[in-house]
């Protein structure tokens, strides 16, 4: 039987982890989407361990391993990315903390606002619970997840007026 270590507040270890999970909150927050997908990239390398595994609660079994993980990562950065950049899709990221239980993770509150340039929103919100070991996310769980406003669609971006720019024509 493993017994669970209890910090009071203001404990050092306590401390240090919220002051890790800070960190990586704020680089995820600074970090922009429109300038490229790299930086998140590379926050991921800076903060979680090789086998990390990543779980949620929409019904996908875990997923494990630091490289697995990017690959998905890159697949749901890149397009948005490009709705940004090209698009003219506004989005703003907010973060705040929840008190949690155990000494050794971290509970946070988060939400995206995707704005399209017609002014419609789409507002995705959910829960993040974080397990470090040292300086490392070793586990990471999404919960909680809701959606506010349907999904943008071609009118609510400037991607035919880019693309348009760009010698591409609307397809007929």
């Amino acid at each position: 039987m493993s017994a669970q270590h209890h910090f009071a507040p203001g404990d050092h270890r306590d401390r240090d982890l919220y002051a890790r999970e800070r960190v990586l909150n704020s680089a995820i927050i600074a970090a922009d989407i429109g300038r490229g997908w790299e930086e998140y990239l590379e926050i991921f390398n800076a903060f979680y361990a090789d086998e990390v595994e990543v779980t949620t609660d929409t019904g996908t079994g875990p997923i494990r391993g630091r490289e697995r993980i990017r690959a998905l990562l890159f697949n749901f950065l890149a397009p948005l990315h490009v709705m940004a950049e090209i698009g003219g899709l506004a989005i703003d990221v907010r973060e705040s903390p929840i008190h949690g239980e155990m000494s050794d993770e971290t509970h946070s509150a988060w939400s995206v606002n995707l704005i399209g340039v017609s002014g419609r929103a789409c507002i995705l919100n959910w829960c993040t619970l974080r397990r470090w070991a040292d300086s490392r996310v070793v586990y990471e769980r999404h919960y909680d997840h809701q959606q506010t406003g349907g999904p943008l669609t071609g009118d609510d971006l400037s991607l035919n007026q880019s693309l348009a720019t760009l010698g591409y024509g609307r397809p007929s």
